[in-house]
């Protein structure tokens, strides 16, 4: 893959509106939510919005075995067509995650990216699907298989990557190559109530792991959680924004909240010329990263 190239909006300042919520079983009145909210931060000034992971529906994969299917749509579909206008009222960047049912009847944990003139980008499907107690997604949603995405929005050139996506270092780093400033991370993470972690803090490992791509990258990391109790899982919101070299410029606590936060793009160029991780790879090294 080719060397990342200079990125011709790097430069200018770009306003970032994080929206986490709770959600309900009720998909109208979580919509409903999401756009009030959505308002909102476009008055406080939020050029590019990102909601969470599966923004309209319960956290149904903690659930070994159960019917998700009214979560579902299709992509053009109900929330495509709220939103579109939206982003075009607002001339706004909407990056909004769901669970796509295909024509053919297929299901993926998706994202929808929205730009300001209300057209559809290409969807993105989550590339690392978990498969572990209480996170049951591989039982409701295939792999993805669109490959990895950046998206030339009028505002950043951007990626997104879904939730379990965050904890691999190489998506992170193809998405950077393929020329994103900024990394939004779409997600639903939370404790197990009445777990006792043994390993350490969940949240602190969620954090770390973040901040280490968007400096290892030189890139705008954001991370979207969800919040609220649904289940076994008690899920800790902390929707953050951390610049090129990891500082975390805002942080939204463990309740609903609208996180408005404006970045400095100029920042990635700093921070990769100035270390080099990206000038002094090796790819020629790196052929064991592609063997099962």
């Amino acid at each position: 893959m080719a060397t990342v190239e200079a990125n011709a909006k790097t430069g200018k300042n770009v306003t970032v509106g994080l929206i986490q919520t709770a959600v309900s079983d009720d998909i109208d009145a979580n919509l409903k939510n999401i756009i009030t909210k959505i308002e909102y931060a476009v008055k406080k000034g939020a050029q590019i919005l990102c909601l969470q992971e599966l923004y309209n529906a319960r956290y149904f994969p903690q659930e070994e075995h159960g019917d998700a299917k009214k979560y579902a749509e299709t992509i053009p579909g109900r929330s495509t067509m709220v939103f579109c206008e939206l982003a075009k009222k607002y001339d706004v960047v909407i990056i909004v995650p769901l669970f796509e049912q295909t024509s053919d009847g297929r299901f993926f944990n998706s994202v929808v990216v929205i730009d300001a003139d209300g057209k559809l980008f290409e969807t993105y499907r989550k590339v690392h699907v978990p498969q572990d107690p209480l996170f049951y997604e591989q039982n409701y949603f295939e792999l993805g298989n669109l490959g990895y995405r950046v998206y030339d929005t009028v505002y950043a050139k951007i990626a997104v990557l879904i939730c379990y996506d965050q904890w691999f270092p190489e998506a992170a780093r193809i998405c950077t190559l393929m020329g994103a400033d900024i990394l939004f991370y779409p997600t639903a993470i939370g404790y197990i109530k009445g777990h006792i972690s043994t390993d350490g803090d969940w949240q602190d490992a969620w954090q770390t792991v973040q901040r280490g791509h968007a400096i290892v990258n030189g890139v705008h990391v954001v991370a979207v959680n969800r919040v609220g109790g649904e289940g076994e899982l008690e899920f800790w919101g902390g929707s953050f924004v951390c610049d090129a070299f990891g500082s975390v410029l805002a942080k939204a606590g463990n309740g609903e909240e609208t996180l408005i936060t404006q970045v400095d793009l100029s920042f990635n160029r700093r921070v990769r010329d100035g270390w080099g991780f990206l000038k002094n790879r090796r790819p020629d090294t790196y052929e064991s990263l592609s063997e099962k």
